[in-house]
């Protein structure tokens, strides 16, 4: 590709780079979102690149500006440069961009020693992974990047940056986040008691719109969840792989987000679609690096059998597969599966060693997720919404049970509804919990 801008004049850059930075005014921080910013400085005190990977709109941008704002703490402002390359005003990117703004940041605001780089939406320019890596080996500065793509950024950071780098994956607002945003204090058991309905009645507005951050705190909800489906295909795949069959991807990507919680195998879906077994596979890895979506593989301790068994697709968030998928009120249950997938998702993320998976044996019985920690099955977790059920809930916990003893587990769990207790069924102990008491558990329970 020919680009038509050639270099940009110094002051041209420092106007741009005024706006995003608090070298001369405080910018909006949004609202703090503690666990990625715990992380985050954690990984500073390590000499590594740190890289923030996440759905577009799950609040990346806000994320880098809250650990700008905290390194600032103890560290002169002009010592911090953010670079945001979704600025408009960086209308093309060439391979010297990078060497341009940084040349003018040394030149107008002559930081000391100790420089933090931030680079938001990164991938955007060209042979961006050289300039970083060039900066890191010398010492130059701290880099945080930020990106859509996990593949963009983990492939292209592990082939040129590999052992230089630790990845902090953000996904829309948690159930305890969302609860924060609306401001409803949680702070022990007690408030879980006197604010319970409370909680309930958000929990159905998270069950309905899901936890994208402008969504959350503002009015035309579905509207805006519309254009985010959108903008992740055209922007983060479309014109990336520059696809010729986009409209099999739009409707492979709607096909996921309404039949989210559901079993898949690409073989199933080529009649469908009309395409092949091959492209099938290809697109759902693009959706999948978009992060507007995830599989989790049957559990298996033979790993050919976890590639060949069907997946189970789930939406990175509920918002967005009610918007574009199917009706929010006749989905309970789905909603509700994949509610606990994006927990246990984010947990995972957490956890180097943790897993998540579903179990099914060859009678047909079912568990929705496997935890695992390192070689130990540590949880099994059904999510049934109604229990009331004499069938619904035999066919639970049989299920259940049964998986406990293949794979030696104790921990049995059932998230309800609202169906709280805990039972001996066939010598084993089963808990039953509500789903927005799950949703709390890291707190206190």
């Amino acid at each position: 590709m020919i680009y038509s801008v050639i270099c940009m004049r110094k002051d041209e850059i420092m106007e741009i780079l005024q706006d995003w930075n608090f070298w001369k005014k405080e910018l909006d921080t949004g609202r703090y979102r503690p666990d990625y910013i715990d992380k985050c400085r954690n990984f500073l005190k390590t000499n590594v690149i740190i890289a923030i990977i996440g759905v577009r709109r799950s609040g990346k941008s806000y994320i880098m500006r809250q650990l700008m704002n905290k390194i600032s703490e103890n560290t002169e402002k002009k010592n911090i440069l953010m670079i945001n390359f979704e600025d408009r005003r960086f209308a093309e990117f060439y391979s010297k961009i990078l060497d341009e703004i940084y040349d003018a940041y040394l030149e107008f605001l002559k930081p000391d020693k100790n420089v933090f780089v931030f680079l938001d939406e990164i991938h955007n320019v060209p042979k961006w992974e050289k300039w970083v890596r060039t900066m890191h080996e010398l010492g130059k500065a701290k880099i945080i990047i930020s990106g859509s793509s996990s593949k963009l950024l983990s492939g292209e950071l592990s082939s040129v940056l590999t052992g230089r780098h630790l990845d902090v994956h953000v996904i829309p607002l948690s159930f305890k986040e969302f609860l924060q945003f609306k401001n409803i204090e949680v702070k022990d058991k007690l408030d879980t008691i006197s604010k319970r309905l409370e909680i309930k009645r958000a929990l159905n507005e998270y069950m309905e719109f899901g936890g994208f951050p402008e969504v959350v705190l503002g009015s035309e909800k579905k509207q805006l969840l519309l254009t985010y489906f959108d903008d992740i295909l055209t922007k983060d795949i479309e014109r990336r792989y520059k696809l010729k069959k986009s409209d099999i991807l739009r409707s492979l990507a709607k096909f996921y987000l309404t039949n989210t919680s559901g079993t898949i195998t690409f073989n199933s879906l080529k009649k469908s679609l009309d395409t092949t077994t091959n492209t099938i596979e290809k697109f759902s890895s693009y959706l999948e690096e978009s992060n507007i979506l995830f599989f989790v593989k049957r559990f298996s301790f033979k790993v050919k059998e976890q590639e060949k068994a069907a997946r189970k697709v789930y939406a990175i968030d509920v918002g967005l597969s009610n918007a574009v998928g199917f009706k929010f009120i006749s989905n309970f249950g789905r909603i509700m599966e994949n509610i606990v997938a994006i927990e246990l998702k984010k947990a995972e993320s957490l956890n180097p060693n943790m897993g998540i998976f579903y179990w099914q044996n060859q009678q047909q019985y079912e568990v929705d997720f496997v935890v695992k920690e390192g070689l130990k099955v540590k949880k099994l977790i059904q999510a049934c919404w109604d229990i009331s059920g004499y069938k619904t809930k035999e066919r639970e916990i049989r299920a259940l049970t049964k998986a406990g003893e293949e794979l030696k587990c104790k921990n049995l769990i059932v998230i309800t509804e609202d169906y709280e207790a805990e039972e001996t069924i066939n010598g084993k102990k089963i808990k039953f919990i509500p789903l927005w008491k799950w949703l709390l558990d890291t707190l206190f329970y």
